[in-house]
């Protein structure tokens, strides 16, 4: 078996396990325990010097190891070396792998980072502050209206074109997020609630999601604040140790 993914359920983590499924290719999983700091230690960091899941390594056809980081490239790395049926792509060039490509790009600097510090700043800051909450649950807002004003323009059900891409792939994890970052409901998106309960009937996604343990943030979507915060103690304690090992290097 030439690929391993080194991953944990986070929505980063679970682009590469659906790509994965959708494509239908056999892989090894390597689980890292990021409360105990998995991610840096010396041997993964010469897989991703960056020292974040989640990172592929494979082989290419002279046999040596490839070894690939950052979700959005290791989304890239699947579809150039292994979609050669335009499974989830688009032929290369066309107005569609172009519009793709942004979708992806879309994801990769703005839903992620920004819902990222939204689910930050919500659950796992030292103390709730008004302002960046705001600020990062606000923007995570006009990204999911973009998203849902495009859906609504192919009307396909699909972020781009007529079928499931990597652009749909890369999203759709930050949306089963949605309540853990700050946002209660995505019914306000008509289009968004459609397209994600669409995605979770597909078996490359429900196998996928469940990478590489059960899927759980779909799981928090009905809790209550309490319990959220609850549930984010843990993170928080973790979060809190990598801050002060960050900061003693």
């Amino acid at each position: 078996m030439g690929i391993t993914l080194y991953t944990e359920g986070t929505p980063n983590g679970l682009k590469a396990s659906i790509a994965l499924e959708e494509l239908g290719l056999e892989y090894k999983v390597v689980t890292l325990d990021l409360s105990k700091h998995e991610q840096k230690e010396p041997w993964f960091l010469e897989i991703n010097p960056n020292g974040r899941i989640p990172a592929l390594t494979d082989k290419d056809e002279s046999g040596r190891e490839v070894m690939i980081f950052e979700s959005g490239a290791i989304l890239s790395y699947l579809v150039s070396t292994y979609d050669k049926d335009n499974k989830i792509s688009y032929p290369h060039g066309t107005k569609e792998h172009w519009e793709t490509i942004s979708w992806l790009m879309w994801q990769m600097g703005g839903l992620g980072p920004m819902q990222g510090q939204a689910n930050h700043f919500t659950r796992f800051a030292p103390e709730k502050l008004k302002y960046p909450i705001e600020r990062y649950v606000n923007e995570t807002h006009r990204l999911y209206r973009t998203l849902d004003r495009q859906l609504a323009k192919t009307g396909t059900g699909y972020i781009v074109g007529d079928r499931v891409t990597v652009a749909d792939i890369a999203v759709w994890p930050w949306i089963a997020a949605h309540n853990f970052s700050g946002i209660p409901s995505i019914a306000q998106y008509p289009e968004i609630a459609k397209w994600f309960e669409n995605l979770l009937q597909r078996p490359g996604f429900e196998a996928g999601r469940n990478v590489p343990r059960p899927h759980f943030h779909t799981t928090l979507n009905n809790l209550p604040e309490d319990e959220l915060d609850r549930v984010a103690e843990h993170g928080k304690k973790w979060q809190k140790e990598a801050r002060e090992r960050e900061a003693a290097l």
